[in-house]
């Protein structure tokens, strides 16, 4: 055991806050007053740990077979410092690229698909009001200017979402993967369009069919329990959004739910696509044990692609893209404003899970979570993951030429639509 205490006192001697450890025994290494704590209860959990797979130590922590104490920001500065290397390095291999790609294949039927969004929209809608803002936005919001809180910053992501679709009064409009409705409601009363949601989420989509008939929009609002595979495209609409949802998608799916998305568009429509994409170029997830992390306990199947291969895939899919916005600091600063407000109300967020997963699963789900998103934001702060906004169009095959005109597109000259 003594070159394992060597090796992790001098991990500890370099990481950016000062972290104690306590070793099976009762032994202890680290300054006693240290912010962050962890307790083991086994050797093994201290060779993770000096290995710097940062997803095990989490794994044992919702497993209890580890004891974290103090502030999750403190606690992630000490993961990073763990790191042995960068945690977007990819296995490029011949066959790590078949195994990735028939395990896409098998995790995105239709059925899968459904089985892993309820996995993880389900789990309680009370949770996930205890920190999400009163709109229950589930996404990165867009902080226009510093002092935002961040249900103002969620409300000015909705707005900048609309500008950039340039909604129109009387337009359809489909929003794919609506959530709790946040941008469906926004679009219907703020811009006057023709809604229609759709969700995998049976609470999501009750939820939301309650403020709709409450908000009396029952006649230009409807949400739909649908998988887009499954969405008619008898009559197209004039816009398009999907907001967090393509992560759910599957890179074996991506240029088919692009080519759906085109499909569904009027010639000259425009379509939305807001979603995080990878660090890495590579497909592939996190390493250190992260991603298996986040697809254990968070997003079974969900699948993170590099903006180049998200941009080829819209091409493949028949659309063209307009405008690609980087929002990665501004779902940083979401991250820790939504880890912040879970860490307020842990005792609220353990009962209101008692209801629904029972003490052990409640306390599992909470561990799952807090880690979650504390990590998470880490990992945007650092570029290891990012955020972006595509605007695409189907092009029109209008060749007319004019002021406002270009070859094949009425997309507009210049972003002023966006800003002003």
């Amino acid at each position: 055991m003594e070159p394992l205490l060597q090796k992790l006192e001098s991990q500890l001697s370099e990481l950016p806050v000062p972290v104690a450890l306590g070793l099976p025994g009762m032994r202890r290494l680290g300054p006693p007053d240290a912010p962050v704590r962890l307790e083991f209860q086994d050797w093994s959990g201290l060779a993770t740990f000096a290995a710097g797979q940062i997803g095990k130590i989490a794994e044992d922590y919702v497993e209890r077979r580890v004891r974290i104490e103090g502030r999750m920001r403190d606690v992630m500065a000490a993961a990073a410092g763990l790191l042995p290397g960068s945690p977007v390095a990819s296995d490029t291999s011949w066959w790590t690229q078949m195994l990735r790609r028939a395990k896409s294949l098998a995790s995105h039927t239709p059925q899968k698909d459904a089985e892993q969004v309820r996995f993880h929209y389900d789990v309680s809608d009370d949770f996930y009001a205890l920190w999400l803002d009163p709109r229950r936005v589930y996404s990165c919001a867009y902080f226009r200017d510093a002092d935002m809180t961040l249900a103002q910053a969620q409300e000015a992501k909705l707005d900048h979402i609309c500008r950039k679709l340039m909604l129109q009064p009387g337009e359809r409009f489909l929003d794919i993967g609506a959530g709790w409705g946040g941008l469906l409601l926004w679009a219907a009363e703020h811009y006057g369009v023709n809604a229609t949601g759709i969700t995998l989420s049976r609470n999501q989509h009750a939820h939301v069919n309650e403020l709709i008939a409450r908000k009396g929009l029952q006649g230009r609002v409807k949400m739909l329990l649908l998988d887009y595979r499954d969405l008619p495209e008898d009559v197209p609409y004039d816009k398009i959004a999907s907001v967090g949802m393509f992560e759910h998608v599957g890179q074996v799916n991506m240029a088919g739910y692009f080519a759906k998305m085109r499909r569904l568009l009027v010639p000259g429509g425009l379509a939305m696509n807001h979603g995080i994409t990878a660090g890495s170029i590579e497909p592939g997830q996190l390493g250190a044990g992260m991603g298996d992390f986040i697809g254990k306990y968070i997003f079974p199947g969900g699948e993170l692609l590099h903006t180049s291969i998200v941009l080829r895939d819209l091409a493949v899919g028949g659309l063209e893209m307009v405008d690609t916005e980087n929002l990665r600091p501004h779902y940083a600063r979401t991250l820790w404003a939504w880890s912040d407000a879970l860490e307020e109300r842990l005792d609220e967020a353990h009962a209101v899970l008692v209801q629904t997963h029972g003490a052990d699963g409640a306390e599992t789900v909470l561990r799952a979570y807090r880690l979650y998103l504390a990590g998470c934001a880490m990992t945007f702060e650092r570029g290891w993951t990012s955020l972006h906004q595509i605007l695409a169009t189907r092009p029109d095959g209008d060749m007319r030429t004019g002021t406002l005109r270009g070859a094949q597109s009425a997309y507009p000259f210049t972003r002023d639509h966006m800003y002003r």
